[in-house]
């Protein structure tokens, strides 16, 4: 199963955890003690670090403070649920990066099916794909969410590393990659071959700017997302107290925990990951942000509705949106309010999705005849 090559947490740091208040997430978690065969029973999230940062793209490297970090977590009060959280302790750095890779891919493998979710903390980036390729098995068409101020698409034939791993999913078999988006890139940071690249490909992408503008645009993004991969870099440096993080324009730490929490939402979304912590000075401000935005992802997650949109469910209304040669299929939940649209399948493909999770605007706009982008994607994939 390879647990057994984790790290555990040490056992001075978990009697530590447990003298903190009943009412912090100290009373939520157990902590895995390095057997082969873990219990699971009833676990909801599983917190898992990686200390392995040899392909990260960053000059500047501090060394990991996950201890630091399960301080500052377990101590955070409780918000208004209930959840089981495994802390599994830490992945070694292996003799090669492929060594790490394999005990991370094993692991995550068994908590996808068991349906338990990771909270993954790195290391350089690129471990992202292990995080998909771990569904190898599980799940056909797999989607893919990023904030980060960079495509990471990279130059393929090169050994992969923390700037180039979505580049290696696309050419990587099998090919399970439907989807990737990328939240917040900044343009003059994205060479023109990879935006030009990531049009071809159909896949999506949501400037800085435009998030800034409207943020729920992550939302509907993330909600048919299976996978969602934070790049800490992207924060805005003058959030940060480091003076090595020079990316001047990026996510206030409160839009970070907002991602978070609305990644915690998402029903589809089965693993979470936060990298390149240590491309950055360890700090307070720093520890608080990381596991700020852990307790914003438990929040989500607990607030999951598990909506099963079909046109026989009374919770849901159907709207149809008669545009050009098309008509549009919505669905509305009563309950949350989300908007969902129907994704035409001519192959009849049973593994690629039959509907894209959307919002208010898109139905807005479909009645006044502007299809939605994302439809029109979503269609030419399925058409393949």
């Amino acid at each position: 199963m390879a647990f057994e090559y984790l790290e555990p947490v040490k056992q001075e740091l978990q009697d530590s955890i447990r003298s903190f208040p009943n009412q912090s997430l100290s009373n939520l978690v157990s902590f895995h003690e390095g057997e082969a065969e873990v219990d699971f029973a009833g676990v909801d999230l599983a917190l898992i670090c990686i200390k392995d940062a040899r392909s990260s793209i960053y000059d500047e490297k501090s060394d990991f403070f996950y201890d630091e970090l399960r301080t500052q977590l377990y101590q955070m009060y409780i918000g208004n649920w209930k959840l089981k959280l495994i802390d599994l302790g830490d992945v070694p750095m292996g003799e090669q990066v492929s060594d790490t890779a394999y005990v991370l891919k094993k692991v995550l493998s068994e908590l996808y099916r068991q349906s338990i979710v990771p909270m993954i903390l790195g290391g350089s980036q690129d471990f992202t794909f292990h995080q998909y390729r771990a569904f190898d098995g599980i799940k056909y068409m797999v989607n893919l969410s990023t904030a980060d101020h960079k495509f990471d698409l990279g130059n393929s034939d090169l050994p992969m590393d923390g700037q180039s791993f979505v580049g290696k999913m696309i050419i990587d078999e099998p090919y399970n990659l439907f989807n990737y988006c990328n939240l917040g890139y900044q343009t003059y940071l994205s060479p023109p071959d990879e935006i030009e690249l990531m049009d071809k490909l159909f896949f999506e992408a949501v400037r800085l700017g435009e998030l800034k503008q409207d943020f729920t645009r992550v939302e509907p993004v993330l909600r048919d997302s299976d996978l969602a991969s934070i790049d800490i870099y992207c924060v805005k440096s003058s959030e940060i107290a480091d003076s090595n993080h020079k990316n001047i324009n990026g996510f206030s730490t409160f839009e970070l925990c907002k991602l978070s929490r609305y990644a915690g939402m998402s029903d589809k979304l089965c693993s979470f990951g936060v990298y390149e912590l240590q491309a950055m000075k360890e700090s307070q401000g720093l520890k608080q942000l990381i596991s700020q935005m852990l307790w914003y992802f438990m929040e989500g997650f607990s607030l999951r509705l598990n909506e099963h949109v079909s046109e026989e469910n009374p919770n849901f209304t159907k709207y149809s949106v008669p545009i050009q040669d098309e008509i549009l299929i919505f669905f509305k939940s009563e309950v949350s309010n989300r908007w969902w649209i129907k994704i035409p399948n001519e192959n009849n493909n049973a593994h690629k999705p039959s509907l894209l999770a959307c919002d208010l605007k898109d139905y807005k706009d479909a009645i006044s005849s502007i299809i939605p982008d994302r439809w029109l994607k979503a269609k030419f994939k399925n058409s393949i």
